[in-house]
């Protein structure tokens, strides 16, 4: 057990400082009770825990305040900084400061509660969007089997987004010049499936990761199965009406429209597949959010339609909804 050393003008305790009472054994280990639970010291909503051991006066559980000290030590020498260091590296320099008061001090650091850490989301073209609470190490393809794997509407990247100041790994990611990277990554699925470890990063608290669904176009009017159909790739006029099972019996190839709506702006597109087909004109590429009206013989004209709202209306389910799941 250590014994104090003769110090006159000891700090005052912060009122932070919690002690904790008898219920240790002089027989555990430093290293073995830092090393049961491994992970760096996350920000100020991991609750932490110093044991000296052999010793309660000197215990202290808590938080980190927002400049990523130990809050509370207030007999050390000076503020131990402690974000984004092992709990080893931490015990180490506890040691150091408590050996000005005590004799062959031996310290254990370790995380107690990471329920407060920021959740990652997975959401987007996911069959089942989800909030995870990450306690170890987990890659993205991990998340994606978890979350039960990609629907059909998802295009051909995922989005990784990391908020500044809530993971460890975007802390050591910073360039030299003390800068961050971009926090938002774009990983394109093929890359995935490929099996390219860059494609399969690692996922920390507080990512947000969107499968980007394709874009979708529309058609409506004159074809087999008028309704959304998914773009991965540049469609044009004439593959979006294949897509959509042809031309009906009724339809007018001499008649399509094309609405278009860009920057406020809405603007019709007359079209004759007629024309395509004999070379006098290019088949035109769809761009997102395109409309294709296929006209149909012996009926008026529609009115024209200017928001794909009016045609399928997703409603969004808000991401405090979304189901949680512990990684651990």
């Amino acid at each position: 057990m250590g014994s104090l050393r003769p110090e006159p003008n000891r700090r005052k305790r912060s009122p932070s400082l919690r002690r904790s009472a008898g219920r240790r054994s002089t027989s555990k280990g430093a290293s073995g009770a830092s090393g049961a639970l491994s992970g760096a010291l996350g920000f100020t909503s991991t609750l932490s825990e110093v044991d000296v051991i052999g010793s309660t006066e000197f215990d202290w559980r808590g938080e980190l305040t927002p400049e990523g000290f130990l809050d509370g030590l207030d007999e050390l020498p000076k503020p131990i900084f402690a974000l984004c260091r092992s709990p080893e590296d931490v015990s180490k320099e506890i040691e150091v400061g408590y050996s000005r008061i005590l004799r062959d001090p031996r310290v254990s650091v370790r995380i107690i509660d990471r329920s407060n850490r920021a959740v990652a989301v997975l959401d987007g073209a996911v069959r089942t969007p989800h909030r995870f609470r990450i306690q170890r190490r987990v890659s993205l393809v991990e998340l994606l089997v978890s979350a039960g794997g990609l629907t059909d509407a998802a295009g051909g990247e995922i989005r990784i987004q990391r908020p500044r100041d809530l993971s460890c790994r975007e802390r050591r990611e910073a360039t030299s010049d003390g800068e961050s990277r971009p926090n938002v990554t774009i990983i394109k699925i093929t890359d995935l499936l490929n099996g390219l470890p860059e494609a399969n990063p690692i996922i920390v608290s507080g990512d947000i990761i969107t499968v980007l669904e394709a874009y979708p176009i529309y058609v409506i009017g004159g074809v087999m199965r008028p309704g959304k159909i998914d773009s991965r790739s540049k469609v044009t006029l004439s593959r979006a009406i294949s897509m959509s099972g042809g031309f009906s019996r009724s339809a007018d190839k001499e008649s399509i429209a094309i609405i278009r709506k860009e920057g406020g702006a809405g603007e019709i597109l007359e079209v004759s597949l007629a024309k395509i087909e004999n070379g006098e004109v290019d088949d035109p590429i769809l761009k997102p959010f395109d409309i294709v009206d296929v006209r149909e013989k012996g009926k008026p004209p529609k009115r024209p339609i200017s928001d794909p709202e009016q045609i399928s209306r997703r409603v969004g389910t808000g991401v405090s909804e979304y189901a949680l799941k512990i990684i651990d």
